[in-house]
């Protein structure tokens, strides 16, 4: 009799991926779809929920059959996604009332400097590890509720459900079964108590997002339910759930405290596992939850940089304004005098992520104008960004 086969869906920001796996972690076959990306204005980025969806069931599909086995073959399926980009979706018809807001997207910094002027950010870390910054999930929540016409009303009669990619798609998957998410995910939306773990009133409050919307609190290696039998076949059940920094983490080996993996997808993210004990950062770092196992809860420092492997994808898109240099070679003569490199485009330790001790610069957008890669001489360049504030050295500071 042939092993059973894991099936691993993998939605990223820029594609989705399905991956068939033996028990002993070979790659059998995979498939992928590409994902469209809708810059609606200077600074925000949503995806179409539903395309995505639509694509997972695709990809899903095709790896089994590029693997040359039956569907009953599969024992499980694994999900992983990109973590902080928020759904809002109708639960008598599944529709979502928005494109979904990607993690990258902007829009809620007013919000957030708001909150930040207030003095909320202190108690909000202390709770969640986390920063105010439109980056998370919890603000975006917020601005479909207030944004969407008749949103926030239909939210207070119960008829919406809310949450991160992971829990849209086992929603989808499941039929409307299941609304649920894991630990990880929960844990980068502003509104999740990492030391409680569960959803928290004061954060609710906060945000103003009912707690109503959100799913259920799950491990990462649980029950999430089946998929429809009609969407792939047969009913597989869903055993395993993490965002895609944490999944990497694990996929790593990092599974003890001190040992630290740095992958590059459409951004750059460092984590250190610092085990069962939280380590609080004194630059900024994002404490954060790494994995939740039989209710034990292991934490992470993170720092990331938003584009670093998207670069080239981004760059025959065309999606990025930068100096055009002068012809090939010329990638290291468009650097300004008295410019520096930008502090989020390389990591010099933790303590230059971009979500470390330096906020995000939000003068830095994507650019909607797409060029196919052979209008710019030389093709693919080094991102270096004069910086126009005066006075601002590169000098190394201790964390």
């Amino acid at each position: 009799m042939a092993d059973p086969l894991i099936l691993s869906l993998d939605q990223g920001t820029t594609s989705t991926r399905a991956i068939v796996f033996t028990p002993a972690g070979q790659a059998l076959a995979e498939a992928g779809r590409p994902l469209k990306q809708v810059y609606p204005r200077d600074g925000w980025v949503e995806h179409d929920a539903d395309e995505i969806f639509q694509a997972s069931v695709d990809v899903l599909r095709e790896a089994v059959e590029r693997a040359g086995r039956d569907i009953s073959a599969v024992a499980a399926i694994g999900i992983t996604n990109q973590r902080e980009t928020a759904v809002i979706w109708d639960r008598r018809t599944g529709k979502p009332i928005h494109n979904a807001i990607v993690w990258q997207d902007r829009r809620t910094e007013p919000t957030c400097l708001r909150l930040r002027d207030k003095g909320c950010e202190p108690r909000v870390t202390e709770l969640t590890g986390l920063l105010l910054d439109p980056y998370f999930s919890g603000t975006k929540f917020a601005w479909l509720l207030d944004h969407v016409s008749g949103a926030r009303a239909a939210a207070e009669r119960g008829e919406l459900m809310a949450g991160t990619i992971d829990a849209w798609l086992i929603w989808k998957l499941t039929g409307g079964r299941v609304h649920a998410t894991d630990a990880t995910n929960a844990s980068r939306t502003l509104l999740f108590d990492i030391g409680a773990g569960e959803w928290s009133p004061e954060l609710s409050e906060l945000l103003d997002v009912p707690l109503s919307l959100l799913p259920e609190v799950r491990d990462c290696a649980g029950d999430f339910g089946e998929t429809e039998a009609g969407l792939l076949g047969r009913a597989i059940p869903i055993r395993g759930v993490a965002g895609d920094q944490q999944a990497a983490l694990m996929g790593q080996g990092c599974i003890r405290p001190g040992e630290m993996k740095a992958t590059y997808g459409t951004g750059c993210f460092l984590l250190i596992n610092t085990g069962e004990t939280r380590a609080p950062s004194r630059s900024r770092l994002l404490t954060t939850v790494a994995a939740r196992l039989g209710g034990r809860t292991t934490y992470a420092l993170e720092g990331a940089i938003f584009i670093a492997g998207a670069r080239d994808p981004v760059d025959r898109g065309g999606a990025w304004r930068r100096r055009r240099p002068a012809g090939r070679g010329g990638a290291r003569r468009q650097r300004p005098r008295g410019s520096r490199r930008h502090p989020g485009a390389r990591l010099h330790g933790p303590r230059r992520a971009v979500v470390g001790r330096q906020r995000p610069r939000r003068d830095l957008r994507p650019d909607p104008r797409r060029r196919p890669r052979g209008d710019r001489p030389g093709g693919l360049r080094r991102l270096r960004l004069a910086d126009p504030r005066p006075g601002r050295g590169d000098a190394r500071r201790r964390p």
